[in-house]
């Protein structure tokens, strides 16, 4: 599975707007002009000073040709998206003057386009800390409905065929939540399942993680898991996933059979939820490095329209492939 190459295809047939906030960062700047001239969005929009954007620009050798620029200060929109900022958030204490304050904010800006359907993804984290990304997302986006969790998911791939998805595996969550709860968990793994849907192609075969599989330890981590996984029954999701499993219960046949006789993933799974933080970061870096695995990510999730956070230290490459897989995720 050529992962980028895949998602860039998908990104190109769909035609989606993109908007990037952080539209006086040079190499935004650059992934912009790429990201048109690939024709890999139909719109992208920088947002902030124009002058500053123009500067920038300048001084990186790069036509801002059929790149739309906004700053949000200055746009006969700001109304319009303060209102409905106020709208959103009055319930917490929000007064319409604060709100048109607030949406002045390029990267409150670039949520409110996407949730006002005026751009279809958003990308940021350049320069801004990913909590400021994910509070923009969850105070404007918003959850997907049934969903109250963000969350991460990386695209692991190159591994054997007889791994996952023709040798890819969607690992959840290992960059955003640090000790999931048991109704966290059921949320990571409902979105995890979606992500494996629009990343692999396949449908989900879910299986939460523990250092037990089926009672033979006994202690609060594994007893949140165990609940996370009635919480899922409950929820009935829609996808096939078991738990609490030990990682070659879940992916071996054989110790399926062994410790969870007669589950149903045996030999199918192709998502795995860990149940915190430090394990989900551990297992896909060691997968990475002593497995020589390709690892795509974090791309969060449980968002109701799509937005990608970005390492502060990412290269215009790095920003483009995200912007791609995000745009492909707009569906």
């Amino acid at each position: 599975m050529d992962f980028i190459k895949e998602m860039q295809a998908k990104a190109k047939s769909l035609q989606k707007k993109l908007v990037l906030p952080e539209g006086t960062e040079k190499r935004t700047i650059q992934a912009a002009r790429i990201l048109t001239d690939q024709k890999l969005a139909l719109q992208v929009t920088l947002l902030g000073k124009e002058d500053a954007i123009k500067a920038a620009a300048g001084e990186e050798n790069v036509n801002l040709g059929g790149i739309l620029l906004i700053d949000p200060a200055l746009s006969p929109d700001l109304d319009k998206y303060a209102n409905t900022f106020y709208e959103l958030r009055k319930h917490k204490g929000m007064t319409p003057e604060q709100a048109k304050i607030d949406m002045a904010d390029p990267l409150r800006w670039g949520a409110m386009m996407v949730h006002l359907g005026e751009a279809d993804a958003m990308v940021a984290g350049a320069e801004n800390t990913t909590g400021d990304v994910l509070r923009a997302g969850l105070t404007i986006i918003g959850m997907t409905a049934g969903l109250k969790t963000a969350s991460s998911c990386f695209v692991m791939t190159g591994m054997d065929a007889s791994w996952g998805k023709e040798g890819s595996l969607i690992f959840s969550d290992c960059a955003v939540v640090p000790d999931p709860s048991s109704d966290q968990l059921a949320d990571i793994a409902e979105s995890a399942a979606q992500s494996c849907r629009e990343f692999l192609g396949a449908e989900p075969v879910v299986a939460l993680l523990s250092f037990s599989t089926k009672g033979s330890a006994k202690h609060d981590d594994v007893a949140k898991v165990v609940n996370a996984v009635e919480i899922l029954k409950s929820k009935n999701p829609g996808f096939l996933f078991d738990g609490e499993l030990q990682a070659d219960a879940a992916l071996v046949p054989s110790v399926t059979e062994k410790k969870a006789p007669g589950s149903p993933i045996t030999g199918k799974v192709n998502t795995l939820v860990f149940p915190d933080l430090g394990s989900g970061n551990i297992g896909y870096k060691l997968v990475q490095r002593l497995g020589k695995a390709d690892a795509f990510g974090p791309f969060l999730q449980g968002f109701a329209k799509p937005i990608s956070d970005l390492s502060r230290g990412a290269s215009v490459d790095d920003i483009v492939v995200t912007c791609a897989v995000t745009l492909s995720r707009a569906q």
